[in-house]
């Protein structure tokens, strides 16, 4: 089956991703088929900043984030037929972003757990205050230097998950989640500060 991605140049943008349309001997497939795209791209397009945030935290160039979302697309379009509804979708969709990102990274050779920054990378966006955007480049830059187990934790606790759901979307303990984070958030703030700067 051959998919087009295409890339969304920002987070308030969403792709138009649809595989070939299958038609089985009796044509009843087209429908079927037509019904979960438009329900797909409908939850892409309500959920899409979950990839943004998700290859940002991951990749530090935007070429590579394009790479990753692409992925994490192409991923979530070949599991959809397993959600089945048991969760919300973007509880859903959360492990399967960042399972794919990690997979990702093991399998790209080119990838490091931890990249080095002299500075914060520049990444416009039109959409915050200069100074929120200048302290979110900061983070995201100190977040590069977080093993990919420790990013799952900030990203999820970034998107409000409790100690309780942090630790069942990574298979561990409630306990383990919290000190795990604890340790994390403790780790994140000297990286900043060792970048120079302190918020």
């Amino acid at each position: 089956m051959t998919q087009r991605v295409c890339v969304p140049d920002s987070e308030k943008d969403i792709v138009a991703f649809a595989p070939s349309r299958l038609i089985d001997s009796n044509n009843i497939s087209i429908n079927i088929l037509a019904d979960k795209e438009r329900a797909f791209l409908q939850l892409m397009k309500q959920h899409a900043g979950i990839l943004h945030k998700v290859a940002r935290l991951y990749m530090d160039t935007e070429a590579d984030r394009q790479d990753l979302i692409q992925e994490m697309m192409a991923q979530l379009w070949r599991s959809f037929h397993n959600f089945n509804g048991d969760s919300q979708f973007a509880t859903w969709m959360y492990r399967v972003a960042l399972n794919t990102a990690l997979t990702y990274l093991r399998n790209n050779k080119k990838h490091n757990d931890h990249l080095v920054y002299t500075e914060a990378p520049e990444v416009a966006d039109n959409s915050t205050h200069p100074q929120q955007q200048a302290q979110l480049d900061i983070f995201y830059a100190a977040t590069h230097h977080l093993n990919p187990v420790e990013k799952a934790l900030i990203f999820y606790f970034m998107e409000g998950f409790s100690h309780k759901e942090i630790g069942l979307q990574l298979g561990i303990s409630e306990v383990n989640a919290r000190v795990k984070l604890n340790r994390t958030k403790e780790k994140l703030q000297k990286i900043i500060k060792s970048l120079g700067y302190e918020f």
